[in-house]
């Protein structure tokens, strides 16, 4: 992995979490102090600004899990990009799965959200991934590749942009695929950035998420083109995280 790519270690907490979490929040915000990595959790959106206060000044960066197009307007019970970076957001997951199953999330909708994640400055990590009948089907390839054609607008660069390879199958079922297909699947995506967006795409970081477990991050993150991971489940427990983070490359 070049210099440039810094790894980055997400934490996406989805609907998980209440305000007595701030005790492993702030595990892992001492522990950030002595990585060399980048640590971001994405916690929902009633902590986020309470986690951001409560781990100013430190290393820890905190995120957002979704954010609507639009800056402001009649749309109960969603949140603009703009009311994530007020409440303390540096970052937000757009396009994961459960998002794109559950709310019918297509590449369009999720475009339009990175381009709102822009307007505001917030980095978007853009979450790609076939489900276990594609792979089957030997689709995998072609369905990432048209995933992140259409989910990534014209401009990205390695400052504005993050992607994030889920495999559906493996989120939260303890499964991953082989370091082979995690390899091949983010040198798919490096290759479809590269053609659009030039030498620009070699900063472009794509981190791997799908049971990300301490007893197996080692192996992922030694992985061609992994760049970090976005982590589930693990990602609740500081210990968890944080052997994690210390598992990959601290450069």
């Amino acid at each position: 992995m070049p210099n440039a790519r810094r790894t980055l270690i997400a934490g996406n907490w989805k609907m998980n979490g209440l305000r007595q979490s701030k005790a492993e929040l702030r595990g892992m915000a001492a522990g950030a102090e002595a990585l060399a990595v980048e640590l971001l959790v994405c916690p929902p959106v009633t902590l986020l600004a309470a986690f951001a206060a409560d781990v100013a000044g430190t290393r820890l960066m905190i995120g957002a899990q979704d954010c609507h197009p639009a800056e402001s307007g009649a749309h109960t019970g969603d949140v603009s990009a703009e009311m994530l970076k007020d409440a303390g957001a540096v970052a937000v997951i757009l396009g994961h799965s459960e998002r794109r199953a559950d709310h019918q999330e297509g590449d369009a909708i999720v475009k339009a959200k990175v381009k709102a994640a822009w307007r505001t400055g917030l980095l978007p990590i853009v979450c790609v991934g076939e489900t276990l009948a594609e792979r089957e089907a030997d689709e995998a390839a072609a369905i990432v590749t048209r995933q992140v054609r259409q989910s990534v607008p014209d401009g990205a660069s390695a400052a504005n942009l993050v992607i994030a390879y889920e495999p559906i199958w493996a989120i939260g079922t303890g499964r991953t695929p082989t370091t082979d297909d995690v390899a091949q699947i983010h040198g798919t995506i490096r290759h479809v950035l590269a053609e659009r967006f030039g030498g620009e795409a070699d900063g472009i970081r794509i981190l791997y998420g799908g049971s990300v477990k301490p007893d197996n991050a080692a192996t992922l993150l030694a992985t061609p083109d992994v760049d970090g991971a976005l982590v589930g489940g693990a990602s609740l427990k500081a210990a968890d995280f944080l052997a994690i983070a210390r598992a990959a490359p601290q450069g």
